[in-house]
């Protein structure tokens, strides 16, 4: 059974979400994946911090972290396929009369889009930074667990990287936002390797 295209991501069941990004539909996909995923990292994130008030003193406020940044990265899976539906629906503006209307119109939404998935990258690299810093120093019991949290995060901002640089090159634009969504994924990286070499 192919699920509602209009019920909100977070509303549906795991089978259905994966049902969705299965679907022959253009959204949700890969952003919204990355952010889904990211938002598991947390959640992964919040669990190693309520299990480690033994071994840090800071263990609530890292817990009450992860909650906020697993809403608002959650959130982005919606928000990305917003954008990218508005990416579809510029491309399908005709192109007469007023081709430069069009191409306004296209560079407009390629610019939110490679918005979207630079804020998953950025709170990604931090949900993948602080479980690192939970799997050295929290609870031992829960290190797996933190370790799979910071490299789920770490994919996810990987991913969203790889996203706004295809957006940004496909509509020529101009800023940072390539260059902050590469920095985010590579910080990531390096913390995940950082751990896996000590």
């Amino acid at each position: 059974m192919i699920p509602s295209r209009t019920a909100p991501l977070l509303d549906c069941s795991v089978a259905d979400l994966l049902d969705r990004l299965a679907a022959k539909t253009p959204a949700p996909g890969g952003g919204g994946a990355a952010a889904i995923t990211a938002a598991m990292a947390a959640g992964l994130l919040g669990m190693a911090a309520r299990f480690s008030t033994a071994q840090l003193v800071d263990s609530p406020g890292r817990a009450a972290y992860a909650d906020r940044v697993r809403d608002k990265v959650a959130a982005l899976a919606e928000r990305d396929a917003e954008a990218y539906g508005a990416v579809l629906a510029a491309f399908a503006l005709p192109r007469e009369p007023d081709p430069e209307v069009r191409r306004r119109q296209i560079r407009r939404a390629l610019q939110r889009a490679a918005q979207v998935p630079t804020e998953i990258a950025e709170v990604a690299s931090g949900i993948a930074t602080e479980a690192v810093e939970l799997a050295r120093r929290g609870n031992p019991n829960l290190r797996g667990d933190a370790f799979t949290a910071a490299t789920l995060a770490a994919a996810a901002a990987c991913s969203a990287a790889e996203l706004v640089r295809i957006n940004v090159e496909l509509g020529k634009l101009g800023g940072d936002l390539a260059a902050r969504a590469a920095r985010a994924a590579h910080a990531a990286a390096t913390a995940v390797a950082g751990i896996r070499s000590s």
